[in-house]
């Protein structure tokens, strides 16, 4: 028996609150030579392992009744490797601290996502994304990991070394090891000028492919049963950060979030107000500019809590199925007044990646936590699915072995890494049975 931090009988929760278990016991480790301890002792016991990074996950890809294992004592830049911008980084790592630690020597990460209290680790492992046509998921920062298996050996790989098993392990959803320690590849530090704009979807629509191409980052946000269209353009910038934020940070905390928080409480105590809080939403919606340092300016505050579902599409379907995904909102008239997210992915070559063989469209929709969302998710996925969408590892969707199988060309190479790394299905709970055995 080894000693680490630990806790038993815990309740556990994801952030939304969409899924929950006890574990038996929830482990901190802090090398990944304890990791490898832990697996091989809990082997020994017949004890099944998962691993958590942060909880933001809305699928139950964590929970378990067995062991649990947080690295959340294993953060921070463990090396940097300044000739080849290569930081060296413990996979717990949350990426507000990432962000943080690389500026300080002077990097950045590319692009991000708009969450930063993910850990790298499940960033990475389940595809998580900012937007950018020239820009991939940050899997594809990535250039090396170094993993425990099922078994408790430590393997090592990147593009030059077992690099089959890299492409599998980059997006792989925790199911081939538990990532100890990624090396990504890391960019000099730069600003970002940041603007948010009002457009009317028709506008939106004819200007999608120049809005993508003038601009390093671009996303924009629908408001069901409104005309209205926010835009969100992100480019570099020598400009020097803003002295003062007062009123951008008063858009982002209050109306952002206090306002809509309150108007979420009344869409759910009175569904029917649902689409008058939506079209009040998007003429709400901050009209604002900000210069900032990279890291500090992809995130955005996430006090109103949700349920999301999230699909890929190839990028050149995201008007044909916006449009037929307002038309089905208007038809059916779900109580929802959240705004639908789109964003833009580089393709990439990760096995498991949604954005694997090419560029891509992201459409995410979400419903305020306390209001029912199966329906509204279920029929918008059809149209999703239409459009050979492929589910957000991450966001809620209904796909099991058999469907996500035809749409990943590399499905049958991933499923022999598993097999071989995990016979026994030591990584895996129910909910991941469901994905990778059916």
């Amino acid at each position: 028996m080894f000693f680490m931090r630990q806790s038993s009988g815990m309740r556990w929760s994801n952030w939304s609150g969409s899924a929950v278990s006890t574990p038996e016991r929830i482990v901190y480790p802090s090398s990944i030579e304890e990791i490898s301890r832990l697996v091989h002792e809990s082997n020994d016991q017949g004890k099944k392992v998962r691993i958590v990074g942060s909880g933001h996950s809305f699928t139950a890809i964590v929970p378990t009744d067995s062991i649990l294992i947080s690295l959340d004592e294993m953060q921070g830049i463990k090396h940097m490797n300044h000739y080849h911008s290569i930081a060296h980084v413990w996979a717990g790592t949350k990426l507000k601290l990432l962000g943080e630690s690389l500026h300080a020597l002077g990097y950045a990460q590319e692009n991000l996502g708009d969450v930063n209290f993910q850990s790298i680790a499940g960033a990475v492992s389940t595809g998580t994304h900012g937007t950018g046509v020239k820009f991939g998921s940050v899997a594809t920062q990535v250039v090396g990991i170094t993993a425990v298996t099922a078994d408790g050996s430590i393997v090592e790989c990147d593009a030059n070394h077992n690099s089959e098993l890299f492409k599998a392990m980059q997006v792989s959803l925790g199911s081939l090891g538990i990532i100890a320690e990624v090396k990504l590849r890391v960019v000099p530090a730069w600003k970002m000028d940041f603007e948010s704009r009002k457009v009317n979807f028709h506008d939106c629509m004819q200007q999608l492919d120049s809005l993508c191409a003038s601009n390093r980052h671009f996303e924009f946000y629908i408001f069901p049963y409104s005309d209205h269209v926010q835009i969100k353009l992100m480019n570099q910038t020598d400009a020097e950060p803003d002295k003062s934020s007062f009123w951008n940070n008063f858009n982002k905390i209050v109306v952002e979030n206090g306002a809509f928080k309150v108007m979420s409480e009344v869409s759910r105590l009175l569904p029917k107000s649902s689409r008058s809080i939506s079209r009040l939403s998007g003429k709400l919606a901050p009209v604002m500019k900000q210069v900032g340092h990279s890291h500090s300016m992809f995130a955005t505050p996430r006090l109103v809590k949700f349920n999301e579902m999230e699909y890929n599409i190839p990028a050149q379907h995201m008007q044909a199925a916006l449009e037929e995904v307002r038309a089905c909102i208007d038809k059916k008239q779900y109580a929802v007044h959240f705004p639908l997210e789109c964003r833009y992915v580089k393709a990439d070559d990760i096995w498991l990646s949604p954005a694997y063989g090419r560029d891509s469209a992201y459409i995410a929709a979400h419903m305020y936590k306390g209001m029912p969302h199966e329906q509204y998710f279920a029929d918008l996925e059809q149209i999703f699915l239409k459009y050979d969408g492929r589910p957000h590892w991450g966001k809620l969707h209904t796909l099991k072995q058999k469907q996500l199988a035809e749409r990943y060309p590399q499905w049958e190479a991933f499923h022999t890494f598993r097999k071989e790394l995990d016979p026994k299905g030591t990584l895996l709970n129910k909910y991941l049975e469901g994905l990778f055995i059916g």
